[in-house]
């Protein structure tokens, strides 16, 4: 009597069959991905924005210009210890485009820290603007979502800042 066991056939039409419900699902949960990861970006750059672009900019010690935001946080602990601990223990990284030396937000500032901005490219290309009149993320511009000229890491022509003014 010959064992009972699955033919090369029945296994090849399994292994096509979830591969498709697996094409299917990915294809079915693409958008729901990019928005939830697009409220991670609003949710920490809003939380951050705070503390960095709160009543008053920091103004790192190499003065104004744009930075990614990895670059600032040790500086921003050392400088300030007494806020440190309300700072997260890592610094916030874009889902999509942040990595371990780049975090994928950035901070822009002006000269005497009179004005910033902290912002991050989303990733719906269809997010509604709210700042109409910037074309790039601009201290003082104000709070929400831009369209920029053109796209950024992520790859839309969306912008979320968060902004002193």
């Amino acid at each position: 009597m010959r064992p009972k066991a699955f033919t090369l056939v029945e296994i090849l039409v399994t292994i096509g069959i979830i591969g498709l419900l697996a094409v299917i699902s990915v294809v079915a949960l693409g958008p729901s991905l990019k928005k939830a990861r697009d409220t991670k970006r609003k949710t920490e750059l809003a939380r951050i924005g705070r503390f960095m672009a709160g009543t008053t900019c920091y103004l790192p010690e190499a003065g104004a210009g744009d930075y990614d935001l990895e670059e600032l946080m040790d500086d921003v602990r050392s400088r300030y210890q007494q806020y440190a601990k309300m700072l997260p223990a890592r610094t916030p990284r874009d889902p999509k485009s942040g990595s371990a030396t780049v975090s994928g937000y950035r901070y822009v500032v002006t000269a005497a820290g009179a004005d910033c901005a902290l912002y991050a490219n989303l990733e719906k290309a269809d997010e509604e603007v709210t700042l109409t009149v910037l074309t790039a993320p601009t201290p003082g511009g104000g709070t929400g979502v831009l369209q920029a000229a053109s796209p950024g890491p992520n790859g839309t022509d969306r912008y979320f800042q968060v902004s002193n003014k």
